[in-house]
């Protein structure tokens, strides 16, 4: 079915007319696809690593050969690396709008990369909070440009699947921070005055390498047409189906075409009318799914190893031992359920996935306050909360990066990011560090529901009201403003 046929309101001259997104859209799975998931899906993986790396460090950070820490400051780290997030998805996601998705995926694994090397020489909470927040700038950035890139370079029909496991990455980063905890603070390696310090140095050695290997991935060609770039994003798209066809033999025939204004990003008050009033049920969705579940993973997470060692007595140097099940149940959960996102639907998926895994909390919640379960246990449901959780988060980014109009696309990931994450993912932290710091089994239970209750709403509001997405171009979704049809409303 064509995707977009005639532009009236454009003057000739200015439009742009293409069948590049169709092309794009009917590429089979091929190598290159890889390739690209590869090197984009892995800032996923190094925001796990961070947030793993605080979360096994925070009982050596608490000591004497850390940083001397107390918990409450254990607490604000985790604040302040999600306040950087929110900064920088704000900032750099309005730049990948007007600049291109390549350039600041580039520019934001850089300021990763920094930050996280000079964390490796903290002599102090102030200076190693500046790092976490000049971190968290760079992760945040990576959220919008890599969200942006990825949707418009996958095929429609598989989008759902490939943007959940993606997402559900982080986990490979948790397991792989959980690991080089338990290897670098063991006194035989290098112990815990030298070992943390030297796993923020290998993160950073980490980011290294994959800027390299992403130097070689396309800018979106879908934002080079928006831009004027019409001949440039033919090349790519050439070269790109050169490579599929090599390994996947004669390609079908891409089905349908776009007129596009040479217009460039959105204005700010354009995207403001766009998220306030032409899809503002998609952004009431969007809003509820974001700050749910950046509660429920940011508050659990950031503190996970506080609770172990606070009310479990597991070692500082053991901590790292109980993410690899937590980790499993998380990688899991979007790699075995993305397919249903594309076959069964968004909206029930969403569903499902929000309400289950807002029960699974509270259940566990309920056991913890009685003091049903030990150290392996308290894993062991965590690992099966969130399997489902995993799912239900990742769908959040998935909606949020898919159901806005191109021109305005990395800067909606942005603000939604943004606001979900400052509210639900800043308080919770500090609200869970006081929690666990009062030593109530009681309170800390108390959040747990909390956050169990906002997931559960958010999950039963977006089966009434999420966009039913699945196997659909991205112009289809949500016409370009630029486009014949952009200017609908829902």
């Amino acid at each position: 079915m064509p995707l977009v046929q005639t532009m009236p309101d454009v003057p000739a001259a200015r439009a742009v007319h293409s069948d590049i997104p169709a092309r794009l859209d009917r590429l089979p799975w091929s190598r290159w696809h890889w390739r690209v998931v590869a090197a984009l899906g892995v800032a996923w993986v190094l925001d796990g690593l961070e947030v793993t790396l605080v979360g096994s460090l925070g009982g050596v950070l608490e000591q004497p050969e850390g940083l001397g820490l107390d918990a409450a400051q254990v607490g604000w780290l985790g604040s302040l690396y999600v306040a950087g997030a929110v900064a920088g998805a704000l900032v750099f996601g309005r730049l990948a709008d007007r600049f291109g998705r390549k350039t600041l995926f580039l520019v934001t694994l850089a300021v990763y990369a920094a930050a996280t090397f000079a964390t490796a020489f903290a002599p102090g909470f102030g200076f190693f909070a500046v790092c976490r927040f000049l971190t968290g700038l760079g992760i945040g950035g990576e959220y919008a440009a890599i969200n942006s890139a990825i949707d418009e370079l996958i095929p429609a029909r598989v989008r759902g699947r490939v943007n959940l496991a993606i997402n559900g990455s982080f986990w490979l980063g948790a397991a792989l921070g959980a690991g080089l905890s338990l290897l670098l603070l063991d006194p035989r390696v290098l112990g815990p005055a030298l070992g943390w310090r030297a796993a923020f140095a290998l993160g950073a050695l980490l980011a290294v390498a994959i800027l390299l290997v992403r130097r070689d991935v396309p800018e979106s060609p879908r934002w080079l047409l928006l831009h004027g770039r019409a001949d440039e994003a033919e090349r790519i798209v050439v070269a790109i189906e050169a490579q599929v066809r090599a390994q996947c033999g004669a390609l079908p025939a891409a089905a349908g075409s776009i007129a596009l204004a040479r217009r460039g990003a959105a204005t700010l008050r354009e995207v403001a009318g766009v998220l306030l009033r032409r899809y503002r049920l998609r952004s009431a969705v969007a809003l509820a799914l974001m700050v749910s579940q950046a509660f429920f993973y940011n508050a659990i997470f950031f503190t996970y190893a506080l609770v172990l060692t606070r009310f479990y007595a597991v070692p500082d140097n053991r901590v790292g031992l109980y993410m690899f099940p937590f980790a499993l149940g998380n990688v899991l959960g979007p790699l075995l359920l993305g397919p249903l996102f594309d076959r069964v639907g968004r909206r029930r998926m969403i569903a499902l996935t929000y309400v289950l895994s807002g029960v699974g909390l509270a259940l566990t919640g309920w056991a913890f306050m009685q003091g049903w379960l030990d150290a392996r246990s308290q894993a062991l449901c965590w690992s099966a909360v969130f399997f489902l959780a995993s799912a239900a988060a990742s769908s959040a980014y998935l909606t949020v990066s898919e159901v806005f109009p191109l021109e305005t696309r990395a800067l909606a990931i942005s603000v939604f990011y943004a606001v979900g994450t400052g509210s639900g993912g800043f308080v919770g932290p500090l609200l869970f560090g006081t929690l666990i710091a009062s030593g109530s089994r009681a309170a800390v239970a108390a959040g747990y529901g909390i956050g169990a209750a906002l997931v559960i709403v958010a999950g039963l509001f977006a089966l009434r009201y999420a966009v039913n997405a699945e196997r659909r171009a991205l112009e289809d979704i949500a016409p370009p403003l630029s486009a014949h049809g952009g200017h609908e409303r829902e």
